[in-house]
């Protein structure tokens, strides 16, 4: 048994990697900013359940007998913890370089890469294997609705089966660690670097793959690995030419209806993007043997992740959606998914960093554009920034100058208390309310403080 620390251990790769540790049987000890704040004390109480002890993030935590200290690449040099460290000999580690450990220590690896949509296939792969009794271990980075009332936070699947189901994250370079059974590649676009290098990276990602890969038949920008590997399968929802092809997409009041070679299935999640997300996962699970009718069975009780077009509740006939958009891919699939039903919508859209934001800011609303008619509400905070040295020549006000000049109808607010404000103001029945934006839990709680509020307007 090690004795092992995680810093920033309430962050959901950190927060499953702890968990997955302490359930092979690790002393685990952990600290986390937003605990010393007072925050996510749902995540605090959550991991002190499982045995892993808390610590404040002042390097008290840490003594010389510890085997490892792994910390995200979020986290800085500056950081107690990380000074206690080195003070101490301690190795400090990254999450990547954990999850590569546990992820080769397995018989059979799947690992699922593509720009949207990781955490949803993950999702469904794994429940599918759990479902179907192959006893997968799963590490997500999303929060699975089938598993809340499982001990601990529910992104993990924990098992102790000859198969691990991990998300593939290509932002830092860390999907090259992987040397995968399957590699899954949801799709490719403009996301945390070039489209030349994603090719690249994933072409190779799926050349390594002992058992086979899995494309998106639909993505232009995949095409081009379908010849890496010799054993790949194809979805679509779009070219019938795929292997995995579902049509005859359908909006339902409570999901989407498909048919698939035949016959009729339907999950509980709106839009076709999740339709694709499904056949990407069928098509995975017949690499290891699981019929595809048997797969689509099994998706008609999948509840989904948190934060992916999650409905936090409707009051005075007006709903409130959480949303983990923040790329263009991810905002035009929201979108998409959202003006398939009826009723104005007004988004809050939370930019993140402000590298991304140079990177990709305009594409993303590029994204609200191509899909806002004149009565929906763009209202964009000033960009989310957690800490550390970087160049803010970029603001929101940017971003909402760029909507105005695609003629949409967009507002600028300094804080997202001000944007609250107006929110509360505006909002009438029939309305839905959107709230999009990735790595703050905040925008969570936001929802339910405004569904607070809503409800004392009557």
């Amino acid at each position: 048994m090690s004795k092992i620390g995680f810093c920033a251990i309430s962050g959901s790769g950190m927060s499953a990697l702890a968990q997955v540790s302490r359930y092979m049987g690790n002393d685990v000890y952990g600290s986390d900013r937003s605990f010393d704040q007072g925050k996510d004390t749902k995540n605090k109480q959550a991991l002190e359940n499982l045995g892993i002890k808390i610590f404040p993030q002042d390097g008290s935590m840490l003594t010389e007998d510890f085997s490892a200290l792994y910390a995200s690449t979020a986290v800085e040099d500056t950081v107690p913890d990380i000074k206690r460290a080195h003070e101490l000999n301690i190795p400090i580690k990254r999450r990547s370089d954990l999850l590569a450990e546990i992820f080769s220590s397995f018989p059979i690896g799947i690992a699922i890469g593509g720009t949207s949509g990781k955490s949803t296939v993950t999702a469904m792969i794994g429940y599918i294997l759990d479902q179907a009794d192959r006893q997968p271990l799963v590490i997500n980075g999303a929060l699975l609705k089938n598993y809340e009332n499982q001990p601990g936070i529910p992104n993990v699947i924990l098992n102790k089966g000859k198969i691990c189901v991990i998300e593939a994250d290509e932002s830092d370079g860390s999907i090259e660690k992987y040397i995968p059974s399957i590699a899954v590649i949801n799709n490719i676009s403009l996301d945390h670097k070039s489209l030349p290098e994603l090719q690249n990276l994933f072409n190779d990602f799926a050349k390594r793959a002992t058992i086979g890969a899995v494309i998106n038949a639909d993505d232009i920008n995949s095409t081009c690995l379908q010849k890496a590997n010799p054993q790949t399968k194809t979805f679509g929802i779009k070219n019938s030419a795929a292997d995995f092809f579902a049509e005859h997409i359908t909006a339902v009041s409570d999901g989407t209806t498909y048919i698939f070679r035949g016959s009729v299935y339907k999950l509980n999640l709106i839009g076709a993007f999740n339709v694709a997300n499904a056949m990407c996962a069928v098509a995975c699970c017949s690499l290891l043997n699981v019929a595809p009718d048997t797969s689509c069975k099994i998706l008609e009780t999948f509840l989904g992740t948190k934060r992916r077009l999650e409905v936090l509740g409707q009051t005075n006939d007006i709903t409130v959606i959480d949303d983990f958009a923040h790329n263009p891919d991810k905002v035009a699939a929201s979108m998409s998914a959202l003006k398939s039903y009826p009723g104005r919508l007004l988004i809050m859209f939370q930019p993140h960093g402000f590298s991304p934001m140079r990177l990709m800011g305009k594409e993303i609303i590029q994204s609200f554009a191509r899909y806002m008619d004149k009565n929906d509400i763009l209202l964009i905070p000033e960009i989310f920034f957690a800490g550390g040295t970087v160049k803010k020549d970029i603001s929101s006000q940017d971003l909402v100058a760029e909507a105005r000049r695609l003629n949409c109808n967009a507002l600028f607010f300094p804080t997202r208390d001000e944007l609250k404000q107006h929110l509360l103001q505006i909002a009438r029945p029939e309305d839905r309310i959107v709230l999009m934006g990735a790595r703050d839990n905040s925008i969570t709680d936001l929802g339910y403080n405004l569904l607070e509020n809503l409800e004392n307007l009557k």
